[in-house]
């Protein structure tokens, strides 16, 4: 299991309901969440070994929204 974190733009609870149905598709994705009291709305997700973290941006741009992969 591998863990990727991204920047994003998601606000709210809302966002997340939105945004919720497209990442479902992504397939490989395991889990995610996203920290609404972070400043930048951190989204974490837990991924299977051969997602692509374009599949995930692929998800969220399709929903309306951003996000920038944070490289450790």
């Amino acid at each position: 299991m591998k863990k990727i974190k991204f920047k994003t733009n998601i606000k709210c609870m809302g966002c997340v309901n939105t945004v919720k149905p497209h990442l479902e598709k992504v397939e490989g994705l395991d889990h995610w969440e996203v920290d609404l009291n972070s400043p930048e709305r951190i989204m974490t997700v837990s991924l299977a070994e051969d997602t692509m973290v374009t599949a995930i941006q692929n998800a969220l741009v399709e929903a309306g929204y951003a996000a920038t992969e944070i490289l450790d």
